[in-house]
C-alpha cells in the first residue's frame, strides 16, 4: 500500500497536481514563465564541494571557507535539503521563490551555489546517479516570486 501511495504521489507531482513535499504556488497569482538552464545536484562532496578530513569530519574543499567545517545537507537558507529544493541566484530568485519545472515538479528556492548565476537553477536529487541522469536541460519554468516585504515609512 505504501508503494502504491508513493508511486501515485510521484505521478501526480510530475503531472503538476501536487507539489513535492507539499510545495504549491500561491492561489490566484499568475506565474512568470522563463526559459532557464537547469542542472541537478545531490548533497555529495562532488556536487557540493566538500570532503572529509582524516578524522571523518566534512569540510569545504575550496573557496574562502576551505578547510572550515561543512554542515552536509543544510541549505544556504538553513533548511535541510530534500526533493523540491532548488538552488538559484538569489539576487534574481530570492529564497522562497516557487518554481514548476517540467519533469521535476514544484520546488522552492532554498539554496544557492557559486556556479549558479543568472537564469540557471540547480535541482536537488537524493542520489548522485539521479542528479547526473538529469544532466543539463534548457526548459521553460513557471516562477512565483515571494511577496515583497512592506516598505517602511
Amino acid at each position: 500500500l505504501a508503494y502504491i501511495f508513493s508511486a501515485l504521489t510521484a505521478v501526480l507531482a510530475i503531472a503538476g497536481c501536487v507539489g513535492i513535499g507539499g510545495i504549491r504556488p500561491p492561489r490566484g497569482s499568475a506565474p512568470i514563465v522563463r526559459t532557464l538552464d537547469t542542472t541537478a545536484y545531490c548533497h555529495c562532496g562532488r556536487c557540493c564541494s566538500w570532503h572529509r578530513t582524516w578524522l571523518g569530519r566534512p569540510v569545504y574543499s575550496s573557496g574562502p571557507l576551505r578547510g572550515k567545517p561543512k554542515a552536509v545537507g543544510i541549505t544556504a537558507s538553513g533548511t535541510r535539503v530534500r526533493p523540491g529544493t532548488i538552488a538559484a541566484d538569489t539576487s534574481i530568485y530570492p529564497f522562497g521563490t516557487i518554481m514548476y519545472v517540467e519533469g521535476y515538479g514544484y520546488g522552492r528556492v532554498e539554496d544557492r551555489g557559486s556556479a549558479i548565476v543568472g537564469n540557471r537553477i540547480d535541482l536537488y536529487y537524493r542520489t548522485h546517479a539521479q542528479a547526473m541522469a538529469w544532466g543539463r536541460q534548457n526548459l521553460r519554468v513557471k516562477i512565483w516570486l515571494p511577496p515583497s516585504p512592506p516598505s517602511l515609512p
